[in-house]
């Protein structure tokens, strides 16, 4: 089964120095349908203003993902991490017990536009850890690659959570499958671009919700950029 979720029906949300879509319900916006799908819980398209950011806040049992499209994202943490997370890394910050962070755009005149993303992990009550990695274009080329597992596969970041999360890039003729286990939930979210998902068009900011399926295929991409989620049910 294969459901579109489409980029109009998402949550907004305009702060000034914020602009955000929701993907399940977040912060002001609540739909009982979108509380999440499978362990994925949070998926946020941000665009952050230059010279603004978020402010020193908490977070606790959650494995917390950002994903940067343009832009650099100035983190900062109780842990004593302070890196700037550039187009093409994954970073990944596990909650734990406890964790204090930022994220900010220093920039003077460039809009930072980035996902993030929450997934419920595991394990709790463990202590707070980073890791941030760089995925190449290259690697994403036609391909899904994996930037995020429970036991850090083929070099992605280490999530503590039953799930995967793999990144690719599509134009033209560039296609690719993924084996799906029909007891698991998907999760394909579009980031830019136009694909074609298991037969049906996505544009940018549409969503594939896949449940009973054993086989995913990706093709017809004009300039895609795609997030694939495998998530417990």
């Amino acid at each position: 089964m294969l459901t579109i979720r489409k980029s109009q029906d998402r949550g907004y949300a305009d702060h000034g120095w914020l602009k955000s879509f929701h993907s399940f319900s977040f912060a002001g916006y609540y739909d009982p349908q979108f509380m999440g799908w499978g362990n994925l819980r949070v998926i946020n398209e941000d665009r952050i203003a230059p010279g603004t950011g978020f402010g020193t806040h908490g977070h606790r049992d959650m494995e917390i993902i950002s994903y940067v499209l343009s832009g650099e994202l100035a983190h900062k943490d109780n842990m004593g991490n302070g890196r700037a997370i550039p187009p093409g890394d994954v970073q990944r910050m596990s909650a734990g017990n406890g964790v204090l962070h930022s994220e900010f755009n220093h920039a003077p005149k460039d809009t930072t536009h980035f996902f993030q993303i929450w997934i419920e992990p595991n394990v709790t009550g463990i202590p707070p850890s980073y890791e941030q990695k760089t995925f190449a274009t290259p690697e994403k080329r036609g391909a899904l690659r994996l930037v995020a597992s429970p036991d850090g596969a083929q070099g992605s970041v280490t999530i503590h959570a039953d799930a995967k999360l793999y990144a690719g890039l599509f134009d033209g003729d560039e296609s690719a499958t993924l084996a799906l286990v029909p007891s698991r939930k998907s999760y394909v979210h579009l980031v830019r671009g136009e694909l074609e998902v298991n037969g049906q068009r996505l544009s940018g900011g549409d969503a594939a919700m896949l449940s009973d399926e054993g086989r995913l295929e990706l093709k017809a991409g004009k300039d895609a950029e795609v997030l694939v989620f495998d998530l417990t049910t």
